[in-house]
């Protein structure tokens, strides 16, 4: 058996992760937010926050307004923002491999590769799964934060349960 590294090898850019924070955020309430609210309220440092809102701004996916009572809004729902969008947003175009999509010049062994060319449908199955996963998706409640909000069973044991009578045979 093969030994993997400890390692992942896929794996977002921290900014992407920042994106996705950020904007689900934005998502949770209307309106304009500021710069050093999103980083109290997301516990990442204004220098950051401030450059990856530059960037979604540049992106389409946030707005910004300028002034005393300016901030940052999304442009669209997070229901209408794919993963697959802030990835090539903060990242870049998402290519497994350099030779992706017909792309030359990126590799020392393309002139006698025996993949070249297979990557692509590889890149357009991973594409595809990004671009399925909207930002609301990641942003909604998972199972288990969801039973820590609401528990399944009363908190008094025994409260409000009754036993059913069986029934006689």
């Amino acid at each position: 058996m093969k030994n993997w590294p400890d390692h992942t090898v896929l794996r977002l850019s921290k900014l992407a992760d920042y994106a996705v924070v950020l904007l689900a955020r934005l998502g949770q309430e209307e309106g304009l937010h500021t710069v050093p609210a999103l980083s109290a309220t997301t516990g990442i440092a204004e220098p950051t926050v401030a450059k990856v809102l530059r960037i979604l701004s540049q992106s389409l996916l946030v707005e910004a307004q300028r002034g005393a009572r300016g901030g940052h809004r999304l442009a669209r729902p997070i229901s209408a923002i794919s993963l697959a969008e802030v990835i090539v947003a903060m990242d870049g175009p998402i290519a497994l491999t350099a030779c992706v999509d017909g792309n030359t010049g990126g590799c020392e062994a393309e002139g006698h590769c025996p993949v070249r060319g297979r990557w692509d449908p590889v890149n357009e199955a991973v594409r595809a799964a990004l671009t399925a996963v909207t930002i609301a998706d990641l942003a909604r409640p998972s199972c288990t934060g969801m039973h820590r909000r609401a528990p399944v069973f009363p908190a008094n044991p025994g409260a409000g349960l009754t036993a059913a009578p069986l029934a006689a045979e």
